[in-house]
């Protein structure tokens, strides 16, 4: 294997030229430049990334902590930003926080430890201090999904708010009056704003959303069987259950066949987060889809323009109703969900302000 010595000697040039032209510092002379280069590539010459990290203080590489690597919505936005990053010059190295903050924390910690040029988390709490420090000691950061509250740095996310709303009012058109939701921990911001969300749109049609009509559960599909089954044990059980994400839905699925009961004529079924089987259950299930891949792009894109001293802002993009059958509309012709298409076109930012604002740090 060639070594930069090799460059030097072929490229009749001194080491520390060839470190420049490696490193693409302007004082090299354009002539000395070009037969760097060129004996880089006959030789086959690769720099030592470790060692050039060192040099310039960058190691072209992004870490990546995702709350759950089993839910198929992240390990999508995983694929993505990984893409994204190769295209752009970057590796990813990714955490996988198992929906635990103490995970999470040691994946940040253990990623800041690796000197990594910049970072994006979904966290799966509000309140991490390892983060807040991170943010301000000017740590390029972005958080992806969902974000903490108080902390200064770019977010980029669905617009869960409208489509919650357009699932409500499609369940009304259907004649659907008692609506529950299996809701997500109320710590992270995707849980909270949901069945907030959910709540406020039952009342736009005079519906009230009880105590018993609420269960809580963790983004896991064990919480969303158990909340079902308490649902389904009420003296008047709800028309219609709402699981908060796509796991939740399934574990809900579950308990109603357990019971032999069918979807939609003896309960109807909705989930937040369409993945790429819910077209395929017997009957389809209506989601919300969110546009995973075009949020990961954007984040890292947002992430690098922070870490190339360019201005990063917030994006929200929209989520939007996939109506199936499961819950009675059978009448209707059934929209495909994004993952099912061929093609896609390019999702434009909804006009709406991010609720935390660009780090101006």
């Amino acid at each position: 294997m060639a070594s930069i010595k090799d460059v030097a000697a072929a490229a009749g040039v001194s080491v520390a030229t060839v470190s420049r032209v490696l490193n693409d510092h302007p004082s090299v002379s354009a002539d000395a430049r070009t037969r760097v280069m060129t004996a880089v590539a006959a030789l086959g010459y690769r720099p030592n990334a470790v060692a050039r990290s060192l040099r310039t203080d960058q190691t072209r590489t992004l870490g990546l902590v995702i709350s759950d690597v089993l839910n198929p919505y992240f390990t999508e936005l995983a694929r993505s930003v990984e893409e994204e990053a190769r295209a752009l010059g970057y590796s990813v190295i990714i955490g996988n926080a198992d929906e635990r903050p103490d995970l999470q924390d040691h994946h940040v910690r253990t990623l800041l430890d690796r000197r990594i040029d910049g970072l994006l988390v979904s966290p799966t709490d509000g309140g991490s201090p390892l983060m807040l420090d991170a943010a301000r000691a000017g740590t390029p950061m972005v958080f992806v999904d969902r974000w903490i509250r108080g902390v200064d740095v770019p977010v980029v996310r669905a617009d869960g708010q409208g489509a919650v709303r357009e699932l409500v009012a499609h369940l009304h058109r259907l004649g659907h009056r008692r609506l529950a939701i299996i809701a997500g921990p109320a710590a992270t911001t995707t849980g909270s704003e949901r069945v907030e969300a959910f709540r406020a749109a039952l009342a736009e049609y005079g519906l009230a959303l009880p105590d018993a009509y609420t269960g809580q559960g963790d983004f896991q599909a064990d919480s969303g069987r158990r909340v079902t089954e308490g649902f389904l044990d009420l003296p008047e059980p709800p028309e219609v259950i709402f699981a908060a994400d796509n796991l939740m839905a399934l574990g809900a699925l579950d308990a109603i066949r357990a019971r032999r009961l069918r979807v939609p004529d003896d309960v109807a079924l909705a989930a937040f987060d369409d993945i790429p089987w819910f077209p395929h259950t017997d009957p389809p299930i209506t989601a919300i889809a969110q546009p995973t891949g075009e949020l990961g792009r954007a984040a890292v894109r947002a992430l690098v323009d922070r870490i190339e001293g360019r201005t990063p802002t917030s994006v929200t993009l929209p989520a939007r109703l996939v109506v199936r059958r499961s819950c009675g509309e059978s009448s209707l012709a059934p929209t495909r969900s994004p993952q099912s298409c061929p093609t896609q076109a390019p999702v434009q930012p909804v006009p709406t302000q991010s609720p935390v604002q660009r780090s101006t740090s």
